[in-house]
């Protein structure tokens, strides 16, 4: 056994030792994440098969919680909402990051500054954020109702229409991780060796050939990252609506902005049906390991990974 482990270990004592070093300096953030990670996650997958109210000891009631899910039609809304919020999010999110990417990748002259300022909405707290965003989307005294009032559309209400509430939380989700998508792409971009600019130029190509022909490709492992933590994050919108929708009518008339974590909040914290909201908690872990999963198969087929010999 003792020999098994040595060997697993490395086949030097200089290695064994290295090895040695590397998990205990990584056992830390395992164990912390394994604490406040791992077992909350245990903890609600038990939950999810009890009826527990935290006030009455857990009932079993096995796969009811899981069941009643295919019947809600609350529930069946809130997933139609989340990805609603996800196909308005997620396409303006990657455009406009790409966009101010390459922008603030030119010699410009205080780009340094231009990229702090992009970025700043990131560190930005979301809850101050959303309510001031909620104030520039007020139907009579919002900046926006001032700017749109010459079109006829100055007492919109954003934040009570079933039909407009999403968007101005998508506005906020896009406005505050432009910045982040903005880093990723332009450690991308910078990668990018210059020798095949300079070879497509000397074969002719104009600017949108060059962005087309190598950019985009060389790009293509940066865009996919960048994708697949848009499509996470956006899966876990909840601030935004929470805060958003408040002063309204929370999760929008009808439920029309209600996501899926804030249906799991107002199921867990408000109705204090915690089985049924670990249920919802893990559904939703499912769907997003689904997406992650079938995003990872398809990338094959758009992803280009520069060989060692290229």
């Amino acid at each position: 056994m003792t020999t098994a482990i040595l060997n697993w270990l490395g086949p030097t004592p200089l290695s064994r030792r290295k090895a040695l070093w590397g998990m205990a300096l990584v056992a830390p953030n395992v164990l912390g994440l394994m604490f406040f990670f791992g077992l909350p996650v245990l903890m609600a997958f038990g939950t999810s098969f009890n009826e527990w109210n935290a006030i009455k000891p857990p009932r079993f009631v096995g796969l009811d919680n899981f069941e009643r899910l295919l019947y809600e039609d609350s529930f069946e809304q809130a997933l139609t909402n989340t990805f609603k919020l996800i196909a308005l999010v997620v396409p303006a999110e990657i455009l406009l990051a790409l966009g101010v990417a390459l922008l603030l990748n030119l010699p410009l002259r205080g780009r340094g500054v231009l990229r702090a300022l992009y970025f700043l909405p990131v560190v930005t707290s979301t809850v101050a954020a959303s309510v001031v965003w909620t104030g520039i989307f007020q139907p009579r005294y919002g900046i926006l109702s001032q700017v749109l009032e010459p079109f006829g559309l100055g007492e919109t209400k954003w934040l009570v229409e079933p039909g407009l509430v999403l968007i101005p939380v998508a506005v906020v989700a896009v406005w505050q991780r432009v910045g982040f998508d903005m880093v990723i792409f332009l450690a991308g971009l910078q990668t990018i060796p210059g020798v095949l600019y300079e070879a497509a130029l000397i074969d002719g190509a104009g600017r949108w050939q060059r962005f087309r022909h190598v950019t985009l490709p060389m790009l293509s492992p940066t865009t996919f990252l960048v994708v697949v933590l848009a499509v996470i994050n956006s899966f876990q919108i909840f601030d935004q609506v929470y805060v958003m929708t408040l002063r309204t009518v929370p999760g929008g008339v009808g439920g029309s902005a209600t996501t899926l974590t804030y249906y799991l909040y107002r199921r867990a914290f408000t109705n204090s049906e915690f089985g049924y909201a670990s249920a919802v908690a893990l559904v939703l872990f499912a769907i997003i390991l689904l997406v992650t999963v079938f995003q990872l198969r398809i990338q094959r087929r758009w992803v280009y990974y520069e060989s060692e010999e290229g």
